[in-house]
């Protein structure tokens, strides 16, 4: 069968490469704004609520950790104007408040907040409370919280995070195929290429996201890109710090690419080297190695640690975990690029290195299986629901069917490996250079246009003889078309995997919806948060009776915030002379602790710092006392993760 022609080989990669394209801005483009893993928890006065005199101060309590600027909670009187005087006070425990002026009219009153979550994103929102009672306002949620990340500026830093996220891929994966598949890959100017283009585009990139942040986490202003304080703020935050330790790491990685495609590559292409050579590039492939290792995993970690992996449960085991994630992706996926240039541009490339690489891929997507099934269980449960009915579980979804796919070519890919000559078309040696228009060789030298002639020539024919030798072997030609369409697949999962890290993930989602009475399910089928408990209480007394509306967020080890609200069977709040709360885990043999709530409003106490060491399914013991002698405890379990 005759191999495919230069122009049959060409046409696929240019479909391919369009349909990635493609589907890479219909992503970017109509994916919905990220959101984050916090959310607002409580507020004090509540959502619609309506309160006899002014309070003091507002106050908001998220589910995580969050950070606010100054102004980051505004509170607007009915004709728009501020109402609040001073700055946000961080009260700890994932509660912050504002203080309030005095002499407020009645009337309603809108509150906007405007925070960054633990795991980077811009979460913002408004809600409305009155005094005295309801008025019209002329302030819309809306126009009180702007979404930075909902515009242009939003669009841009989507587009300059997955621009950082395909330069870790290149630059990591360039390194590693000329360390382990093919050290004299590190002389060529393909690889070398590759590496430079990653470095530089990671680089760009990180840049631009630090000047980004700021117009991304406030209002959508991409003047404020260019703002020196809110750089400065910026940088004081846990994902500026990260962004420019990234730039420290890859100025440390620019003097290690010019070492492994500089010296390197100079000992490794020494014909005959004699016993010190050969020791020196023993002791530079092992320092390299090391350094380009610690490199790696330092650059890996600037993302676990400032997004979703850094917060919410065992985060301990999510942050190194996400590293290897990371790594594994670079190792695959940026190799997976290397090969191909060097499939189109190296005509003796070794069966050898091919055989290399394939191990490596077979260990990067082993460990890309391990991380992933441990991330998605993390983010979204055992539910199935949670997968299909959440944007984080549908875009999960896409990017396992597009591994899958992956995976499928690259079979392809390694049952052609087998397949390869060792031998194909090594460089034949350069032929002598045509004369045009007769003369002598001198004659030829002296005259500028005639040289450049033969220049031109002598490139055409060696480019042809080296796509000869190129495609001498038709199970290169294939193995080439088959890692290309890797390559663009690759290209568009990367565009999922940065469209996951900027949505809610699924758990999260599911407790909000619960929380806001909506109808996604959750973990084990049931709509209601773990952390929220309706408890029946009687204590024997005059209007004694009601329930008890316990919220604990986010019900996991370590720091809780309790919530605790009593209510009549009419639903108004009913007030108790004391509140007393104890936790137990009898399969460990751990409390009772002891929590003494604070008093808040009417109805409502709250306790703050409740520790919780272990998880597991804790007895929580509420005792309601409502006068000197009605008295009651009631109990009930609630599941710690």
């Amino acid at each position: 069968m005759t191999p495919p022609t230069p122009t049959t080989v060409l046409r696929a990669p240019g479909s391919l490469l369009l349909a990635a394209a493609l589907a890479l801005a219909a992503l970017l483009f109509a994916a919905p704004p990220a959101s984050a893993h916090a959310s607002l928890a409580d507020s004090t006065p509540g959502d619609g609520e309506v309160v006899a005199v002014a309070p003091d101060e507002i106050t908001l309590t998220f589910t995580e950790q969050v950070s606010l600027a100054d102004d980051g909670v505004r509170v607007l009187d009915p004709r728009g104007e501020p109402a609040e005087a001073g700055a946000v006070t961080d009260l700890g425990d994932r509660a912050h408040s504002v203080a309030l002026g005095g002499d407020l009219a009645d009337g309603t009153y809108t509150v906007a907040w405007q925070v960054v979550s633990a795991d980077s994103h811009p979460i913002s929102g408004a809600f409305t409370f009155s005094i005295g009672a309801p008025s019209a306002t002329s302030v819309t949620p809306e126009a009180a919280a702007p979404r930075g990340d909902d515009g242009a500026s939003g669009l841009l830093y989507d587009v300059a995070r997955y621009a950082a996220y395909g330069g870790f891929v290149l630059l990591g994966g360039a390194c590693l195929f000329a360390l382990r598949c093919w050290p004299d890959a590190a002389s060529r100017r393909a690889v070398q290429r590759v590496a430079l283009t990653g470095w530089t585009t990671l680089a760009t990139a990180t840049f631009a996201l630090l000047l980004l942040r700021t117009p991304y986490t406030g209002d959508g202003d991409l003047g404020d890109a260019f703002d020196l304080g809110g750089l400065r703020d910026v940088i004081e935050t846990r994902t500026g710090t990260a962004l420019v330790t990234r730039l420290l790491l890859l100025a440390a990685a620019g003097v290690f690419i010019a070492v492994l495609h500089g010296g390197y590559a100079r000992l490794r292409a020494e014909p005959e080297p004699d016993e010190d050579d050969a020791a020196r590039a023993r002791d530079l492939t092992f320092g390299l190695a090391l350094g380009g290792t610690i490199l790696a995993i330092g650059i890996a970690a600037t993302w676990a640690m400032s997004e979703h992996a850094s917060t919410g449960r065992q985060t301990g085991l999510a942050i190194p975990l996400d590293i290897v994630h990371l790594l594994a992706v670079a190792a695959w996926l940026g190799g997976l690029v290397t090969l191909l240039v060097l499939l189109r541009t190296e005509p003796a490339l070794p069966r050898s290195a091919v055989r290399r690489f394939s191990g490596v891929a077979l260990a990067a997507v082993t460990a890309l299986a391990v991380t992933g099934l441990y991330q998605s269980w993390r983010q979204v449960g055992w539910s199935w629901s949670a997968l299909t009915e959440t944007s984080y579980g549908r875009l999960l979804l896409v990017k396992v069917g597009l591994v899958a796919t992956v995976l499928a070519v690259a079979w392809g890919s390694r049952r052609r490996t087998g397949r390869l000559g060792e031998n194909v078309a090594e460089p034949a040696e350069p032929a002598e250079p045509v004369a045009v228009g007769g003369g002598e060789g001198d004659a030829d030298a002296a005259d500028p246009e005639r040289a450049r002639q033969l220049a031109r020539q002598r490139a055409a024919m060696a480019t042809a003889r080296r796509d000869r030798a190129r495609d001498a072997d038709p199970h290169r030609a294939g193995l080439r078309r088959s890692v290309l369409a890797e390559v663009a697949l690759a290209a568009v999962l990367l565009a999922v995997t940065t469209g996951l890290t900027g949505t809610t993930p699924a758990r999260t989602a599911v407790a909000e919806s619960a929380r806001s009475g909506g109808t996604a399910a959750g973990d084990d089928a049931t709509a209601q948060d773990p952390g929220d408990l309706s408890l029946p209480f009687d204590t024997g007394g005059v209007a004694g009776q009601g329930t008890a509306r316990i919220e604990l967020t986010p019900a996991r080890t370590g720091e809780n915030t309790m919530h605790i609200r009593l209510v009549d069977p009419e639903g108004a709040p009913t007030g108790a002379e004391e509140i007393g709360v104890a936790l137990t885990l009898p399969s460990e043999d751990i409390g009772p602790l002891t929590f003494d709530p604070l008093h808040v409003d009417v109805g409502h106490w709250t306790a703050t710092g409740v520790r919780l060491p272990r998880p597991g399914a804790w007895e929580l013991a509420l005792t309601i006392r409502t006068s000197d002698i009605d008295q009651i405890t009631e109990t009930v379990t609630v599941t710690i993760d």
